[in-house]
Order: structure tokens, then C-alpha cells, then sequence
């Protein structure tokens, strides 16, 4: 995809609004660029050459009541394109090529104005969707209950809730991130699914149907290394999701493996907890505030597994604190749910879907990909 293309630290993309929201397309898609900047390090490293949320960052107090606490970074930097590199020009170029037109939004566009995608029928967040403030959330979780629908193509969504500062240029965010002895502490006030007063008191399964914390992640970052090549075991193909795939769910005895081969579940990757029924379909159990009606489409028990979430040396998927209970493994599960506003919600659940339909690795992830956008822009 990016043949000929100078490297990503050289270049920049910038994001244009349109001007009449919903004339041109129902899909709006949001870059995670609260995400993106989050992690810029300013195409630098050490102490000298830059900062983000994870090394160097600003150290905000305890500060005055109603203040934010935390990491702070500037959003007034250089960053180079990496992330939309690695996860939103592979997909962008595919909906171009497949026909799909789309209308674009940041993260900071969708903060400052929560009722934007009202003017669309589907919002699509694609790749690395990390950060989100609580405008942004309350937003999206306001247009699904009026009978907007997400897709989620992307992993680790709404883990930590940021405040944007400084008039907008700057992002702050309570995490427990070792970036310095000072910024390294308990509770981290803004994990989303943390209980009041520790956390945010809102888990993000109640919008995604899944969380970060019932999967994880493969120890080594963005370098696959050994990771295994995994894929979903397939459940519920008679779904619409499924339609033209030809493909086979549990219930019929052996079942299919979406992606097997491929990166599909990618570095990260969110999950909801289940039960296996007799048959060997996974049902959510509706643990950690996924909705009742949420439908496994597709599980990948991640393993091998450990639990020393801190250590950063590759070799084995890491899992986060875990749901209180959970029996199921930790496993990325592919699902989607129907809230009672008549909004739908579809997750992949992996932060390399977009990459996999890009590169034309799995035809039938690139058709699960055009029912969900066909499906979702018609209701």
C-alpha cells in the first residue's frame, strides 16, 4: 500500500470536515486521533526529543476540584502518519476502491460536537480507537439509543477516558502508565470501566458489547514476532453478518476459522465474557455491563497467555485485570447487538480488521466487511 510512498515520519494527513454533514455519504468515519496523539512521541525519543501519555508527559497534581489529573500532552506537534498508515489508509483505500464514499471526523471534531454523526446513518471507528472523552462517548452512546449504528472495526476501544485542555490543544488523562516516579500511581481515575471513585464508573461494554480487559494483548507492541496467526471460531453463520460467505458455525458441527493465516486478531484485542453451551457455542454471560443482547459471532481464545501485565517483554498475549468471576478465557469475541432504540452496534473486536480487508488477505472478511456496511447504512 505504501509502495513508492516516502516514510511515515515524513508525512502528515490531514482531516477534512464536510461541510454539509450526510449530503455526500450515511457514514461518517471517525479517526482515533485522540489515540493517535496519545502515543506521538513528536517523531522523537527520550527525554529530549518529545513526550507522549506513555514517556515523559507533563505531570498534572491532584490540582483543584473538577480539575483533571494525570498525564498531559500537547496536541500541537508534528507526528508523522504511522498510525494512519498501519490501520486507515489500508482501509480508507479499500472503500474508495469498493465504492464506499465516507465523510471524515477526529476525535476532537466528534468532542466539540457530540450530535455530529446524527447526520449519518453508521459511524465507523477503524484500527487503534484507545482514547475517548466523555462528550465523545456520550455522543455516540445518544445516536445508537436514537437508532444510529456503529461498527467497530478496531480493538482496545474507550479504554481510557482523556480531557481535552488548554482550549482544545492538549489532552490530560489519569492513567497508570510508568512514565515517571511521579505519574505512575493508583486508582487511575480515568479507566472507563473502573468503578466511582477509582475509575469513570462506565464500562465501555455497555456501548461496544466488549472490553480490553476480557482479552489483551500481544507482549512486544506493534512487532508480531511469534505471534500466532489466529482467527475466529465461527458461530451464528445463518446471521446476516454472514450472508454470502458460504462459511460454517459451531452449531453444525466443525466449524470455520475467519482470518486463519492472516494478522486478523491483531496486537490488541477486546472481548466479552461467556459461557459454552452444551453444543459448543460461546454465549454471553453479560458480565462487566455487555448488553444482554449481544451475539458472539466469532471467538479466539488468545493463548499462549500470562498475567504479568506490566512486563514488556514479547513472547505471549498479556492480559489486563480481568472481569471479577469470568470463566471463559481470555478471548477476542467478534459480536454485535441491537439496543432498544433500534441502534446497532457490530464489533470486531481486533485492531487489525481494517489491514486484513486492505490487503485483500480474506475474502471473507472483506464480504463480513460490505454486509456490515451495506446492512447498517440501509436501517
Amino acid at each position: 500500500v505504501l509502495a513508492g510512498r516516502p516514510p511515515a515520519r515524513h508525512r502528515e494527513c490531514f482531516i477534512v470536515r464536510a461541510a454539509l454533514p450526510g449530503r455526500r455519504s450515511p457514514i461518517l468515519y471517525k479517526v482515533a486521533t485522540f489515540t493517535r496523539h496519545a502515543y506521538n512521541l513528536a517523531g522523537a525519543s527520550g527525554r529530549d526529543g518529545g513526550s507522549s501519555l506513555y514517556q515523559h508527559p507533563v505531570y498534572l497534581g491532584p490540582g483543584a476540584p473538577g480539575k483533571p489529573r494525570g498525564h498531559k500532552v500537547s496536541m500541537r506537534r508534528p507526528a508523522g502518519d504511522s498510525h494512519y498508515s498501519l490501520w486507515d489508509l489500508p482501509f480508507v483505500a479499500w472503500l474508495e476502491r469498493n465504492g464506499y464514499p465516507v465523510e471524515f471526523c477526529s476525535d476532537l471534531d466528534l468532542h466539540e460536537d457530540p450530535a455530529l454523526p446524527g447526520a449519518y446513518r453508521l459511524l465507523l471507528s477503524a484500527g487503534h480507537d484507545e482514547y475517548w472523552s466523555e462528550p465523545m462517548r456520550s455522543g455516540v452512546e445518544r445516536f445508537v439509543a436514537a437508532g444510529g449504528n456503529a461498527a467497530f472495526f478496531s480493538g482496545n476501544v474507550c479504554w481510557w477516558r482523556v480531557h481535552p485542555v488548554d482550549a482544545n490543544t492538549a489532552l490530560a488523562c489519569d492513567t497508570d502508565h510508568a512514565a515517571s516516579a511521579d505519574a505512575h500511581h493508583f486508582p487511575a481515575t480515568d479507566q472507563w470501566w473502573v468503578p466511582e471513585p477509582e475509575g469513570a464508573g462506565q464500562p465501555e461494554n455497555t456501548l461496544t458489547g466488549v472490553s480490553f480487559r476480557n482479552a489483551g494483548e500481544w507482549a512486544g507492541w506493534f512487532e508480531p514476532g511469534e505471534r500466532p496467526h489466529l482467527g475466529f471460531r465461527l458461530q451464528h453463520t445463518d446471521h446476516w453478518v454472514f450472508a454470502g460467505t458460504g462459511l460454517r458455525g459451531a452449531e453444525g458441527g466443525r466449524p470455520d476459522v475467519l482470518g486463519a493465516g492472516t494478522d486478523l486478531v491483531g496486537y490488541e484485542c477486546d472481548g466479552a465474557t461467556y459461557q459454552a453451551a452444551a453444543n459448543g457455542v460461546a454465549i454471553a454471560d453479560g458480565r462487566g455491563g455487555t448488553p444482554p443482547p449481544f451475539v458472539i459471532l466469532g471467538v479466539a481464545v488468545l493463548a499462549p497467555r500470562r498475567e504479568d501485565y506490566y512486563d514488556e517483554s514479547p513472547g505471549a498475549w498479556r492480559c489486563p485485570p480481568r472481569e471479577p468471576g469470568a470463566a471463559s478465557p481470555p478471548a477476542a469475541t467478534m459480536g454485535v447487538h441491537t439496543m432498544p432504540g433500534g441502534g446497532t452496534v457490530f464489533t470486531a473486536a481486533t485492531t487489525n480488521w481494517p489491514v486484513v480487508v486492505g490487503t485483500g488477505a480474506d475474502p471473507a472478511v472483506e464480504r463480513i466487511t460490505r454486509n456490515v456496511l451495506d446492512t447498517l447504512t440501509r436501517r
